[in-house]
């Protein structure tokens, strides 16, 4: 390969690593024109299936700033540059394989990370993007059709000519699920009892100072006689 072929070469596979969300190197020895064509087709166009050469995907992933294993370059490579949903292109190849035994999965990297050769089949085996989100489009659905169906009973009981505060704290108590539910946590408070100052001793006058002292205020309003 000429050296101008070579750069161009690095370049665009630089560019792929760059561009890829995951990336998984497989070896493809034994593998027929026919069977690469249907493992690309297999693929999709969210993936770009390339033979490589290993001396320049090495300096290409370098480039890129992606550290590759040189376990991973050895023997006749081809990558797969994944640009949609790794777990589906996972599948993809796990299927493949299991028809095709001559394909070796060798191991890849995912967001930046090398992964193994188990790894990537236990990613295949994780539910893709669009079933996630079926699934979450299902779970909402079945939680607006539960809503629509609370506020016509309400309706109903509204239209029947019940207090309008009854139905609706009785309708929303049963849609509302059990998690729901508020706890009282009651925290009891030490009462903590001040002790009563004790009262000074007062001395209680004598019934003979009490008398003196009558007899003193009758003789000072006494007016003298004349």
């Amino acid at each position: 390969m000429a050296r101008s072929d070579k750069e161009t070469a690095v370049a665009e596979l630089t560019e792929d690593f760059r561009s890829a969300s995951a990336t998984v190197l497989t070896e493809y020895r034994g593998l027929t024109v026919a069977s690469m064509k249907e493992l690309r087709r297999t693929l999709g166009t969210d993936t770009k299936y390339s033979v490589v050469k290993n001396t320049l995907t090495k300096i290409a992933a370098k480039a890129a700033g992606v550290d590759l294993s040189d376990d991973l370059l050895v023997g006749p490579s081809a990558v797969a540059f994944i640009k949609g949903d790794p777990i589906d292109a996972a599948k993809s190849l796990k299927n493949f394989q299991k028809e095709h035994p001559l394909l070796v999965i060798k191991g890849g990297v995912f967001d930046g990370k090398s992964v193994s050769t188990a790894e990537i089949m236990k990613l295949a085996d994780l539910e893709s993007r669009e079933v996630l989100l079926s699934k979450l489009a299902g779970a909402m659905k079945g939680t607006m059709a539960k809503a629509a169906r609370t506020f016509d009973a309400l309706r109903i009981k509204l239209e029947e000519g019940a207090p309008a505060a009854a139905p609706v704290a009785d309708v929303l108590a049963e849609a509302a699920p059990a998690a729901d539910a508020t706890v009282e946590i009651t925290v009891e408070t030490p009462v903590i009892e001040a002790e009563a100052p004790v009262a000074e001793a007062t001395e209680t006058p004598s019934a003979e100072a009490v008398s003196a002292s009558a007899d003193f205020v009758v003789e000072a309003t006494e007016t003298p006689a004349e």
